[in-house]
Order: structure tokens, then C-alpha cells, then sequence
């Protein structure tokens, strides 16, 4: 399940390193040389809580685990300023965790959701875009492994003490070969349609999500709010809905958010490209004002957002009405035909038959 890239030698070597046995090419931690203070946050498959690393006098977050899986082995193998940084794992039974840098200001989602973030401009947006953007080029181009993340998301991006930005969360990622098959993991708004389907997925899937972070960090608001994963995915993946771009928002921005959810995989942006466009929107002098202008004046485009969401409402609420609808139907033609059953073991005449056949018609009154 975790193949490195054949047209990638140089990969190669790390990955064998990686994987020839658990804890090989990590440091041990033992399970009492941690002193845990309070949970933090649940990552995918684990809890994750604050811990001092005793020995080493070191603030640490510790991700707690039923196993030590592919995450350690991805996370050992990375190094990169904007993704979190491995200290090594626990591997003692039952109490398997990995160790990484604590981001003390908490997730972007967090910040996010906070009165703070009222106090975003564009500079700040376009730096974090660009931190985020060039933690993803990272993965997909320049680490010694080439990993998709899968679960790029607002809350698998956290925050230093310094404001930067440091991808993490690696339970859902892979290590990727040409195309690969994943079951269905992440969380739907976030979530590109092929990985929705479980379709074979490359790493334009994580530019889907970043389109969705972006729409996070310009808007302020949880994407699809109010409804549940599968109602967000039928929306996505049957309806080819996505998340509601104001009229006021920046073109430049706009355009790259829409590029970055296209339909088609290959008609995704890679990250090398999203860091070349966003390089050219910060060197646009008259971007800043709009931008500017678009944050603070939310309450003349939220209503956009809002009006979106309860056509998205009204369009799920008829597709229950005509399932409750169909399954009426079945219930009356499944009914009739229990009814021809019995007469014709009992060899009715052909007019009673039709008389019967009109008084509990599956389609009467409809």
C-alpha cells in the first residue's frame, strides 16, 4: 500500500530506510520519560494531547495510538519549516505514540473561529497561503518520499508560538506511486470527489482541499455548515456543487480557488504553480486594497454564502421527498404483487383480478 515512485531513485533508498523495521530510522521514546498534561485535539485515528518529553526538558504534543502505523514512518523521513516536526515514537504496548513539535497557538481552524481573525489582511492571508502552499510543494516534490496528505483541512494546520504555519496530521497520508487507490478518509467538505469515490487519486487531491483552506481563510466561515459528510458528498460528487465564492471577492483569488476544485484531477493546479500565482497576486499593487476591502466588509457578502446554503438545503430536502416518494411506490407495487400472488393461487377470474388490480394500483392517486 505504500509504494515509492519508480521514476524517483533517489527516493528510493529513504523509503527502504524507512520501512525495513518499526523504529528503525526514528528515535525510541520511552512511555515514561512523558509527562502529559491535557488533550489537545483528536488527529485521525488517535487523540492527541500536551506533554512535557522529561528528558529533554521539551514541550511536545504526543499523538496517542492503538499501533504505530505508516505515520511515523512518513513523518521520520520529513523535514521542512512549514510541517510538524518528528521527535520520534513510543513503542511500548499499549501506550504506541507519536512525538512532534506542540504548536502552542492551537489549529487554523481555531484561530479561524476566533474574534481575532477579524483582524486578518490580506498580507497575513497571502503569507500563511504561502506557507501552507510551499509545506504541500514540499511533500509532493522535494521530500526524500513522495507523500499526498489526503486530510489537508483548517484543523490539520497548526500554529507556532510565531504565527507560522506547519502542516500536520499524517495518519490518512500515503506514499505515492504514479496513482494510487484510497479508501474513503478525511473529512468530505475538505475533500476532492475522486477520494470522495474512492476513486485512484495523484497530489492535485491535497490542491482541492488548499482551494477549500484558502475559501477558509478568506471568508471566515465552515465550509457546507450545517450538513452532514454524506450529504456534502452526494452535493460535490453528484451535483458538482462547490463552496460559494462572493461577487466582491478578488478576482486573482477567486480564479485560483476555482481552478484548484476542478472536476477533472489533471485540470488542477500542482503546488509549484499555486506558489508561482500566488507570487504574482503578491506583487500585485492594487490587490491589497480589494482584498482588504473584501474582508472588512463581510456583512455585504455573507448573505452570498448563506443564500447558497439553504438552495443546497431546499435541493436536499426535495431529494428526501423523492426517496420517501419512491419507497411509497415500491412499498404499493411490492404490496400489489403479494396480492396477485394469493388470487392466483386461488384462480380468480380475469375480471376480478383486473378489479383487484384497480383498487390497489401501485401508481392510484399518484
Amino acid at each position: 500500500r505504500a509504494l515509492y515512485r519508480h521514476s524517483y531513485p533517489g527516493r528510493r533508498n529513504a523509503l527502504d530506510y524507512a520501512m525495513s523495521s518499526p523504529g528503525s530510522s526514528f528515535v525510541q521514546i520511552k512511555h515514561e520519560d512523558l509527562l502529559f498534561y491535557e488533550n489537545c485535539g483528536g488527529g485521525s485515528f488517535g487523540s492527541v494531547y500536551r506533554a512535557l518529553w522529561i528528558s529533554q526538558d521539551k514541550e511536545v504534543a504526543v499523538k496517542k495510538l492503538l499501533k504505530i502505523d505508516k505515520e511515523a514512518e512518513i513523518l521520520s523521513v520529513l523535514s521542512h519549516k512549514n510541517i510538524i516536526q518528528f521527535y520520534g515514537a513510543v513503542l511500548e504496548s499499549p501506550n504506541y505514540g507519536i512525538i512532534t513539535e506542540y504548536a502552542s497557538a492551537g489549529s487554523l481552524y481555531e484561530y479561524l473561529s476566533s474574534e481575532q481573525s477579524e483582524e486578518m489582511d490580506m498580507e497575513q492571508i497571502m503569507t500563511w497561503a504561502i506557507q501552507i502552499a510551499k509545506g504541500m510543494h514540499y511533500l509532493h516534490a522535494e521530500a526524500p518520499v513522495k507523500v499526498i496528505h489526503r486530510d489537508l483541512k483548517s484543523r490539520n494546520v497548526v500554529m507556532t508560538a510565531d504565527r507560522v504555519l506547519k502542516i500536520c496530521d499524517f495518519g490518512a497520508s500515503k506514499f505515492l506511486s504514479h496513482t494510487t487507490h484510497m479508501t474513503v478518509v478525511g473529512t468530505f467538505p475538505w475533500m476532492a470527489p475522486e477520494v470522495i469515490q474512492s476513486l485512484p487519486v495523484s497530489e492535485t487531491c491535497d490542491t482541492y482541499s488548499y482551494g477549500v483552506v484558502l475559501w477558509e481563510m478568506l471568508t471566515r466561515e465552515v465550509p457546507f455548515k450545517g450538513f452532514e459528510g454524506l450529504q456534502v458528498a452526494w452535493l460535490v460528487v453528484e451535483k458538482q456543487e462547490r463552496l460559494t465564492i462572493p461577487t466582491s471577492c478578488p478576482r486573482s483569488f477567486a480564479e485560483l480557488m476555482r481552478k484548484c476544485w476542478q472536476a477533472d484531477p489533471k485540470e488542477r493546479p500542482q503546488f509549484k504553480q499555486v506558489l508561482v500565482n500566488l507570487e504574482t497576486m503578491a506583487s500585485d499593487s492594487r490587490l491589497p486594497e480589494q482584498c482588504n476591502s473584501f474582508l472588512h466588509n463581510k456583512d455585504q457578502w455573507r448573505c452570498e454564502i448563506e443564500s447558497t446554503l439553504e438552495r443546497l438545503r431546499k435541493l436536499e430536502r426535495e431529494l428526501y421527498s423523492k426517496e420517501k416518494e419512491l419507497e411509497e411506490r415500491e412499498r404499493r407495487l411490492k404490496l400489489w404483487e403479494e396480492r396477485l400472488m394469493e388470487r392466483s393461487n386461488m384462480s380468480p377470474s380475469p375480471t376480478s383480478l383486473l378489479m383487484e388490480r384497480s383498487n390497489i394500483s401501485p401508481v392510484s392517486g399518484s
